[in-house]
């Protein structure tokens, strides 16, 4: 016996201790902490004051928390009787409750009863365990430590604040706004007992109207039992029907609160510039479009809507497909590469610098240094179109003439242009980039693109995005482009027949009122951009994959293009394209002689090869069949260039380019070059390796 009682006293020491090292923390205050299980930090409003719809994982509610006082006392009773009838005399745990509720189970045979406290529920949100016997065990402790540190009225209120309900809502007054479309105030008694009855099980009371009247039924007869309910009221709140409320589409605007948050902390609620109609349109046609593409390999999206009349955002909307229900990286803000969307700001800066629409540019093949190799710069077509003029290698997206624009803007400067439009990301040295700058292999994000771009669509006028309707904060305006450049960009770019090499007519880029639309792909179909503006309006959008998987062949004009199209299509426009301040003088009625640009050295040089360069054979080619071109430059035109290579006897050629057969081994070559005026020059030599 004496054996059998130590072996119980030791099993119940050790009980203890167990008990005692499972304990957690208990908060010095009930008053929310935004840590880790929040995730907004205040209440955010939509422009026309009403709340964001936002989308929590299950952190606390910070956002609609109401005092004690302000909760209706029918509602306070309801809950107590429902949850706790003898809430305000125990201490924190109903010994009673629980043993009625096991021999209840118990003679079941399965679990009907739970008889958890007001108390205990409350220390579920602040302590989350595992619904488990020894969870139970162990609540029941904390509780009484949580009783006795704080007012039952505090914890009461802070149970009411924080009652989990179905759609992540938290708190009875989030879940009187989300089932019926009002404030706590104007419930009706019915409607205040479904809250108290919805708490147990609301996305299985939802299916069950039947059990949800029989449950507010019990509770009726209850409360008038205890006097809570006049007896008067019973035959009234019976007939009284539930107003549900008619739920708008679910926001996804946690990524917009979060950085309204970030760029404007403050613990008071703040009026945004969010349109929530606009929001849900944005976010609907985001889904359903990644939704259309997830067989192509797109998984993510953004979608950005500015107000050009005051700059503010009006929708701001990111939605993952592949983590629907996780709030994730925010894809508006997140850094990718831009593709062609870039090519409209450098050719700005080039009409800035004489350039007009029929300037011509060259477009033929061009290889170009990259480290000790060669790259060959291709159009989307894989065409070349000889001497185009600016307005159709811009309307056309060709990305030859752009390299040969930036040549002559000059990386430098084209750098520090797109940083002062707000492309802070794009911090490294120009070297970095190099020529690809113009093609896009930067990077930059959704939110710093059409910011800039509405640069472009206010005359040249930048202006930082604003996320606030009334923004306490000066916003600078900057003239960073001359507005006549600014308004030839936007002629060229909503100018369909400018696009025809290219993209043809018709589309979805031929939009149905006039519309300035430039469209991006970057290397490899990661990354998918369409931009977009009115008079009145500008819509930017990029879909891809943030893990920078690439898609398949998913381009600016075929993925997001129809969400710009879509969003700008719900908007009136407001007021054209400005018109009457075009510039006049891109299409004069007696045009200029144009200017053949195609930015050739002062002196002879050797474009290929250039000193150091490596190559290599390819060894399912016979040696004899592989060649090389060599290709002279000189800022005139050639007629005929002599070729030494490893003091060979030289090879006379017509032209400016010699096709030469391939040796291995360290080579060294230069040429003379004949000009069609007979000058003649000599190229510097050049060193390069074949192996």
């Amino acid at each position: 016996m004496r054996r059998l009682a130590r072996a119980v006293a030791g099993l119940f020491a050790l009980l203890l201790l167990a008990t005692l090292l499972a304990q957690r923390p208990l908060p010095r205050t009930l008053e929310p902490q935004p840590g880790a299980t929040a995730r907004a930090q205040a209440l955010v409003l939509d422009r026309e004051g009403r709340p964001l719809n936002l989308r929590y994982d299950g952190g606390w509610n910070l956002q609609e928390r109401v005092p004690l006082e302000q909760v209706p006392p029918l509602l306070r009773r309801a809950f107590v009787e429902a949850e706790d009838r003898r809430f305000w005399t125990h201490h924190g745990v109903d010994w009673r409750a629980r043993l009625s509720a096991a021999w209840t189970n118990l003679r079941a045979g399965r679990s009907l009863r739970g008889a958890s406290t007001i108390t205990e529920q409350a220390l579920r949100v602040i302590n989350p365990r595992p619904r488990t016997l020894w969870s139970r065990w162990v609540e029941g402790l904390e509780a009484l430590r949580l009783d006795a540190r704080f007012a039952k009225p505090d914890l009461l209120e802070f149970y009411l604040n924080q009652v989990p309900y179905g759609a992540n809502r938290r708190g009875v007054a989030p879940a009187a706004r989300y089932y019926f479309g009002r404030s706590l105030e104007t419930l009706s008694e019915r409607e205040m007992l479904a809250l108290a009855v919805l708490v147990r099980a609301p996305s299985r009371l939802l299916r069950q109207p039947e059990a949800l009247d029989a449950g507010i039924a019990r509770l009726a007869r209850r409360l008038a039992e205890e006097g809570a309910l006049p007896p008067g009221r019973m035959a009234a709140l019976q007939a009284q029907k539930l107003a549900w409320a008619r739920q708008p589409p679910e926001l996804q605007a946690a990524h917009f609160a979060l950085e309204l948050q970030r760029r404007h902390p403050s613990a008071a609620p703040q009026r945004s510039s969010l349109d929530t109609a606009l929001q849900a349109s944005a976010e609907g046609f985001l889904r359903q479009r990644l939704q259309g593409l997830r067989s192509q390999g797109v998984r993510q999206g953004a979608l950005l809507a500015v107000d050009l009349q005051d700059n503010r955002v009006r929708a701001y909307a990111t939605v993952d497909d592949e983590h629907p229900e996780v709030i994730g990286v925010d894809a508006v803000q997140a850094l990718r590469q831009p593709g062609s969307t870039l090519k409209p700001l450098l050719y700005a800066m080039a009409i800035e610098k004489g350039w007009t629409a029929d300037t011509v540019l060259d477009d033929s093949r061009l290889t170009e240094r990259v480290n000790a190799g060669l790259h060959e710069y291709r159009n989307y077509s894989r065409m070349h179109y000889g001497r185009v003029t600016l307005r159709e290698a811009l309307g056309n997206s060709l990305n030859i003439p752009a390299l040969k624009t930036l040549q002559f803007v000059g990386g430098e400067p084209f750098l520090q242009r797109l940083r002062a439009l707000g492309m802070e990301g794009l911090s490294r040295h120009p070297d970095f980039y190099g020529d690809g700058i113009a093609l896009g292999n930067g990077e930059v994000s959704l939110f710093q693109l059409v910011q800039a771009y509405a640069a472009l669509a206010r005359s040249g006028r930048w202006q930082p995005l604003s996320l606030l309707e009334n923004d306490p904060a000066p916003r600078p305006l900057r003239p960073l482009i001359q507005p006549a450049a600014a308004r030839a960009i936007s002629e060229i770019i909503s100018d369909p027949q400018a696009r025809l090499l290219e993209f043809g007519d018709g589309g979805l880029l031929r939009f149905p009122a006039e519309t300035a639309v430039k469209t991006g792909t970057s290397s490899d179909y990661r990354d998918a951009w369409t931009v977009a503006y009115n008079g009145r309006w500008l819509v930017g959008a990029w879909m891809g994959n943030l893990s920078g998987r690439e898609t398949d062949g998913i381009t600016g004009a075929q993925g997001p293009a129809l969400l710009t199209r879509s969003l700008l299509a719900r908007l009136p426009p407001d007021r054209p394209l400005d018109r009457a301040l075009r510039s006049g003088h891109l299409r004069p009625e007696q045009p200029a002689e144009p200017v053949v640009t195609e930015l050739r050295p002062a002196e002879p040089r050797l474009s290929q090869p250039f000193e150091g360069l490596m190559l290599a054979m390819d060894p399912r080619i016979p040696d004899r069949l592989e060649a090389f071109e060599f290709v002279a430059e000189w800022d005139r035109p050639l007629r005929r260039s002599t070729w030494h290579v490893n003091g060979a006897a030289p090879v006379t050629v017509e032209g400016d380019r010699y096709l030469w057969p391939l040796a291995r081994g360290r080579q060294r070559v230069w040429a003379e070059l004949e000009s069609e005026d007979g000058r003649r020059g000599r190229t510097p030599e050049a060193t390069f390796l074949v192996k």
